[in-house]
């Protein structure tokens, strides 16, 4: 999985938008396939134009680590689904209920370039990853 402080490294060294779309692509490109199996509608993302599945890991305890595995069937969609993922994978519920990616997209100059179908596709899955972490805590 990405690095998040690299991805952050990396989008502030590229300056032409159509260089960060391709890195984006780049970054869905050495995400892990998600398996067949694992493409099941209990998985799938609502609200997202291209398909988007999510796959939730949890640790045990009061307040679990979660880690995540994600796919797309699209290229862009892809590399979003990965950044997504090193934002919120590897963290405690608390922290990930309280972090808000669309910052980071912000902060890297993502989501001004994003479609609007992106757009909510992206929060979308934020939403879903958000809620899995609240889910989480009071099931603890």
């Amino acid at each position: 999985m990405a690095d998040l402080a690299r991805i952050i490294d990396d989008f502030a060294y590229l300056e032409e938008w159509e260089d960060r779309y391709r890195y984006v692509i780049e970054l869905g490109k050495a995400l892990p396939d998600l398996s067949d199996d694992k493409r099941t509608a209990a998985n799938k993302v609502q609200g997202c134009a291209s398909q988007v599945w999510l796959v939730t890991h949890s640790a045990t305890g009061e307040d679990p680590v979660l880690t995540f595995e994600g796919d797309s069937d699209a290229h862009i969609v892809r590399g979003l689904v990965a950044i997504v993922l090193a934002v919120y994978s590897g963290k405690q519920a608390s922290e990930i209920a309280r972090l808000d990616a669309l910052d980071v997209f912000s902060r890297i100059g993502l989501v001004e370039h994003l479609s609007p179908q992106r757009a909510n596709g992206l929060r979308s899955m934020i939403r879903r990853i958000r809620e899995e972490a609240v889910g989480r805590l009071a099931a603890a």
